[in-house]
């Protein structure tokens, strides 16, 4: 009977307990409808090639289900779709490069199914360049991301964003939402503000070096690269992302010292680096004198207050290597140096006063006159 609600513009029957598969007509009807909204239920199956030309959807969100098989193609006559939410199901496919096709695409969420492959072709000149958000945590993408990865997100570049709002049809009557792990902690945003912006690559078998590029990503407000196999230094390009809340590279294969460029993130109050290979001194000053610990254990060659582990030499010296030092060895020669300096301007001072009042001492006390 809703399919034959041709004027039907928003549909959500999201947190129930819906089952079998969405009727195909709901599809086929999507030139009228602008939200599907279906989140949180038990539908099954797989996801039809039934997007029809002049499918008016901007929202299609289907998370936390159990819908199998791929996503289909004929999506990409969905030219308005802003919002592809198909998280938690078990979808099993390779990286859709097509989506490229959708030119107002801003939130991309894959995470927690069964995607495979790398996410990026050299044939491809893939980039969103309205993307705001990409999830694709929990999955079994691999390979390496090139430096050229993130050039044309231009969304995500822009360090001065449009006015804030929320996303949401224009009549205000829906608004989408999203669950994402943001400073180590998994949030519902009820609402999704405009300006948010987030990607999480973490739990997949990525590889090689996290490319420089991405330090040109000035709104980016939240990264996640953790539980991938990223051998590398830590980019100091970093220090350049100003609006950065958010960053965990925690569970990877990173080596190298921690770069002072991330000191300058004032806006930063998530770091989490644990489990890696890092080694050196922990940066100090500004947001790294609020990090905890765990942001840095499992890194056995770091040290720093935060760790508890001097940087320095920590063997102590023994009672008889002091009693037996010199002067010299206990104070330093700088000390010594300037000890015998004073003394001799103090002496030189002395001898001068005494000097000059010599001869009228000697001869009041004892009638002695050295005067020529």
């Amino acid at each position: 009977m809703i399919c034959k609600l041709h004027a039907l513009e928003v549909l959500d029957v999201s947190n129930n307990q819906l089952i079998g598969q969405i009727p195909q007509c709901l599809l086929n009807s999507s030139n009228s409808l602008v939200v599907v909204a279906m989140r949180n239920n038990h539908f099954q199956g797989n996801l039809l090639e039934t997007f029809i030309n002049g499918c008016s959807l901007r929202t299609l969100d289907l998370n936390n289900n159990e819908i199998q098989g791929k996503i289909p193609r004929s999506l990409v006559k969905c030219q308005m779709l802003e919002v592809l939410n198909l998280g938690n199901n078990k979808l099993n496919d390779a990286f859709p490069f097509w989506l490229e096709s959708l030119p107002e695409l801003k939130i991309l969420v894959l995470q927690g199914n069964g995607f495979y492959g790398p996410i990026w072709d050299p044939c491809i000149n893939f980039g969103l360049s309205k993307l705001h958000v990409i999830d694709l945590s929990h999955n079994n993408f691999s390979g390496k991301l090139p430096s050229e990865y993130f050039q044309n997100w231009s969304a995500i570049l822009d360090k001065n964003p449009s006015q804030s709002g929320y996303m949401g049809d224009d009549s205000n009557y829906y608004k989408d939402s999203m669950t994402v792990v943001n400073k180590g902690v998994e949030l519902i945003f009820e609402k999704i503000l405009t300006i948010f912006t987030a990607i999480d690559l973490s739990n997949n078998r990525f590889c090689g070096e996290i490319p420089d590029s991405v330090g040109n990503l000035k709104a980016l407000i939240v990264l996640n690269l953790s539980s991938n196999n990223f051998m590398s230094h830590i980019p100091s390009s970093l220090g350049n992302l100003v609006a950065l809340e958010s960053l965990d590279l925690s569970r990877n294969s990173l080596f190298g010292e921690i770069p002072m460029e991330l000191t300058s993130l004032t806006f930063m109050e998530y770091l989490n680096l644990s489990q890696n290979q890092l080694s050196g001194p922990i940066p100090q000053g500004r947001q790294f004198l609020t990090f905890q610990s765990s942001s840095f254990e499992g890194n056995s060659g770091l040290c720093g207050f935060q760790l508890s582990k001097n940087c320095g030499n920590n063997e102590k010296p023994t009672f008889e290597m002091k009693h037996e030092s010199s002067l010299g060895e206990g104070f330093g020669w700088k000390v010594v140096v300037i000890g015998y300096a004073c003394g001799l301007v103090i002496g030189l001072l002395t001898e001068h006063v005494v000097t000059s009042r010599r001869t009228d001492w000697l001869m009041r006390y004892f009638g002695v006159n050295l005067r020529r």
